[in-house]
């Protein structure tokens, strides 16, 4: 993600109407001074996503999705961070910095796209050429519109064939080169890298073609080495197959809103599936399901399907499936998992029972919980309470990857059931808002005092400019406490950040999703109330850590005696005890 100036995001969201925004593709209600609506990031019956214009954030009760106007049209848009800063500068009349857009794709990179779309119409243009080419895509039923949506092409027999088409100077050469379209023998001569092959060029998430695969046509009987069965270009600039999905761009053309994405193994599956109305498919590039690609899926739909061989290899595929979408599991989201028969691979399970017999097989496959704890517990006697602990073990750390919610407590609870090891304990107590007073003379939970100071914080973020440093508390040793000072400086530092803006700050770092949840509580009152509460915490804090400091001066004299205190320590202890009193 490319790094933009605090104060150009602070200008951006301010001048961006959150509810116009979200308001113009989800149907907006108003309440009182927010707005509600079903959530489009999962199905609900009940309203659950709130939008505040004043904090310029939003947040569903539900799944837990939230976010400012950036977030939003990343996730409802599925742009990439760039993308959905330009589109809301467009929207407020000002200019994203020059130097964040060349870090994006307008630099020399340009130059790489025109190559591989050049490249692209190059193999399309040949594959009307090549009769073997084209019987080859009717005996596998690839109609023309399919051919067309998937600017599926042809690259000719021979060494130079798109070499000599677009390299015809230095220059085109070592772009065709950069781009992975070239290859390089021991001897130094150069050469294109995809031979008589069906082409499938890969398409990145604004349509771009950023890379290809090829199906070889040559067979092992004419004589030669035809090489790998599919061959995609290299790691690129421009493209990392760990982070890509083949089909991707195709399913939302498709699909103002995708209901489920189906992750298959090869081109072909994705085309067939296509072709025969599951317009859904998308397919890894020869390897297998990264965190980013986890991610990716659930970023465009809330249901996964992973279609895997029922082998040892595709078992062990969807294990590493589990592996990076249980960290992404978040409420709401679901994972599955179809393991077909042998010899069977979705082309030929779709044409021999069409779009519903495949729809019929999603709907009996396997639930990640399911296939999770089948595959931990398969070799493990679960009547022995050893063989119960050996699962609760290699479950543990699994289960601690998980989001907290409501997917992590269900899980968690039948491994209860399984195994009898006692429920995951609450990690923390619930928050109390400063509104939640504590009865006359009753110590206030020192943890609380420190997420209320946040949290009216994120209320109102003017309120740090209503203390001078130094502070106090900041010697005080309690969670939270970094984090409040950072905040605190962050605001004084750009007095005009808002609560969305203080959020995006945050967004990538392990406090984003705690100040989230914090952000979305709503506090009775008005800016004076708010700013006799924020003080009124600050002083329990400053009180705290005057006690902190008495106990550490009276573990000294417990240890060595009071003749050990310097006179200094020992004015600062009476002066300490004083106040206190």
């Amino acid at each position: 993600m490319a790094r933009l100036p605090d104060a150009f995001i602070d200008d951006l969201l301010a001048r961006t109407d959150l509810v116009e925004v979200i308001g113009a593709r989800v149907p907006l209600k108003r309440q009182g001074r927010e707005y509600s609506a079903r959530c489009p990031f999962h199905d609900e019956r009940s309203p659950s996503f709130t939008v505040s214009p004043i904090k310029q954030f939003y947040h569903c009760f539900g799944c837990g999705a939230h976010g400012t106007a950036i977030s939003f049209l990343m996730n409802y848009d599925r742009l990439e961070f760039l993308d959905a800063v330009e589109e809301l500068a467009k929207r407020a009349g000002i200019e994203v910095p020059k130097d964040a857009r060349a870090q994006g794709d307008e630099s020399e990179s340009r130059d790489l796209y025109a190559a591989l779309e050049a490249s692209a119409k190059f193999f399309q243009n040949q594959l009307a050429q090549s009769p073997k080419a084209l019987a080859y895509l009717d005996k596998r039923g690839v109609d023309a519109d399919n051919r067309s949506r998937f600017a599926i092409g042809y690259a000719p027999d021979g060494f130079n064939a798109l070499k000599d088409a677009l390299g015809n100077d230095e220059r085109r050469l070592r772009l065709l080169d950069r781009a992975g379209m070239l290859s390089k023998n021991d001897s130094g001569r150069v050469y294109d890298k995809f031979r008589d092959r069906v082409m499938f060029p890969i398409h990145d998430r604004r349509g771009r073609v950023i890379a290809f695969g090829g199906r070889v046509l040559a067979s092992s009987d004419e004589g030669r080495d035809a090489g790998p069965k599919y061959l995609n270009s290299p790691e690129t600039a421009l493209f990392h197959k760990g982070r890509e999905l083949y089909g991707l761009w195709q399913v939302r053309q498709a699909h103002t809103k995708i209901p489920r994405l189906i992750v298959v193994e090869g081109y072909m599956d994705v085309v067939a599936l296509f072709q025969y109305g599951v317009t859904e498919a998308v397919a890894t590039l020869g390897t297998a399901t990264t965190p980013d690609h986890a991610e990716l899926l659930f970023r465009n739909a809330a249901d996964v399907f992973f279609c895997f061989d029922g082998d040892k290899a595709g078992r062990g595929a969807a294990w590493k499936a589990v592996e990076s979408v249980l960290p992404r599991m978040r409420d709401g989201r679901q994972a599955f998992f179809l393991f077909l028969p042998e010899g069977e691979d979705p082309d030929t399970i779709v044409r021999q029972e069409g779009a519903s017999g495949f729809d019929a097989r999603l709907a009996a496959a396997t639930s990640l919980s399911e296939f999770f704890f089948n595959e931990l517990s398969k070799d493990v006697n679960l009547n022995s309470l050893e063989g119960k602990a050996r699962l609760a073990e290699r479950a543990k750390p699994y289960l601690a990857n998980v989001p907290d919610g409501a997917f992590r407590d269900l899980m968690q609870q039948r491994l209860t059931e399984m195994t009898g090891v006692g429920a995951r304990a609450q990690l923390a107590a619930p928050i109390r808002t400063p509104s939640m007073r504590a009865p006359r003379g009753a110590p206030a939970p020192k943890q609380s005092i420190v997420r209320a100071a946040i949290t009216l914080l994120l209320q109102q973020p003017s309120l740090a400019t209503a203390i001078e440093p130094p502070y106090l508390f900041g010697v005080l040793r309690q969670p939270g406490i970094p984090l409040l000072l950072e905040m605190i400086a962050l605001v004084r530092e750009r007095p005009d950040v808002g609560t969305g803006a203080i959020l995006e700050h945050f967004a990538e770092r392990e406090e984003g999703v705690a100040l989230q949840k914090l952000a979305v509580h709503a506090f009775p009152g008005d800016d004076t109330t708010w700013r006799e509460e924020f003080l009124g915490a600050l002083a329990q804090l400053d009180k705290q850590t005057r006690q902190q400091r008495v106990d550490e001066l009276n573990a000294r004299i417990a240890e060595v005696g009071m003749t050990a205190l310097t006179d200094g320590e020992k004015a600062e202890l009476r002066e300490l005890q004083t106040t206190r009193r």
